[in-house]
C-alpha cells in the first residue's frame, strides 16, 4: 500500500513539475507569452560608431546610458512603448517627460529566446532611431532579460574622423530588463 502511495505522489510531483516554469524551457513560449505592460530599466554605455566593416570607432569618452520605459506587448507580435532616458547625465534627446513616439515587433521563440526592435517615431528622439534587442522569457512570461545587439543613430562623429551620415549604427554595451506589471493582484 505504502509503494502505491508513493507512485501516486511521484507522478503528481511530476505533473506538477512539468506545468512549472521549469517546463518553460521545453517549447511553450511564442508570441502570446508576452501580453500587457511590462516595466523596463536600462543601463550601458554608448561607445562610439560602427563603421562599414563593424570596427569600433571610440567617442573620446563613452556615454552612459540610464533609461526606464513602459512596454505594451499584444501578444501577437508588436509593442507600444513610452521612455525617460539620460545619456552622459542629460535629458536624452532634451527629453522633458516620457516619449510615447515609440512603437515595435518582437518574436518569442519556442525556447524561451527572442527578439524585440523599437523604433521612434517623432519626439525629442529623431524620428529613425532604432533598438533591437536580444531577449530571454523567464519566469513564466513575467520576465524578460535583454541586451542590445544593434543601435541605430541619426547622427555622430568619432576624434579619429569617422562621421556618421544619417542612420549607421552605434557600438553599444547596453542591457534592459523588464517585470510584468501587476494590475490589482493579477499578472
Amino acid at each position: 500500500m505504502k509503494i502505491k502511495h508513493l507512485s501516486v505522489l511521484s507522478a503528481t510531483a511530476v505533473t506538477l513539475l512539468s506545468l512549472s516554469g521549469a517546463a518553460q524551457a521545453a517549447g511553450v513560449c511564442s508570441n502570446a507569452t508576452l501580453k500587457g505592460p511590462y516595466g523596463f530599466s536600462g543601463h550601458g554605455e554608448i561607445l562610439g560608431l560602427l563603421d562599414a566593416n563593424n570596427v569600433l570607432h571610440p567617442f573620446a569618452a563613452p556615454s552612459i546610458l540610464d533609461d526606464v520605459a513602459l512596454v505594451t506587448f499584444d501578444g501577437a507580435g508588436h509593442f507600444l512603448r513610452t521612455d525617460y532616458g539620460v545619456i552622459g547625465g542629460l535629458p536624452k534627446g532634451g527629453q522633458t517627460t516620457f516619449n510615447p513616439n515609440q512603437s515595435g515587433t518582437y518574436t518569442v521563440n519556442s525556447d524561451c529566446t527572442g527578439t524585440m526592435n523599437i523604433v521612434y517615431s517623432a519626439g525629442p528622439v529623431p524620428a529613425g532611431v532604432e533598438t533591437d534587442l536580444e531577449i530571454v522569457v523567464a519566469d513564466d512570461g513575467t520576465l524578460i532579460e535583454s541586451v542590445v545587439s544593434k543601435a541605430i543613430t541619426v547622427s555622430g562623429a568619432t576624434p579619429d574622423g569617422i562621421t556618421c551620415p544619417p542612420y549607421c549604427q552605434q557600438g553599444v554595451q547596453e542591457r534592459f530588463e523588464g517585470k510584468k506589471v501587476v494590475v490589482y493582484g493579477f499578472r
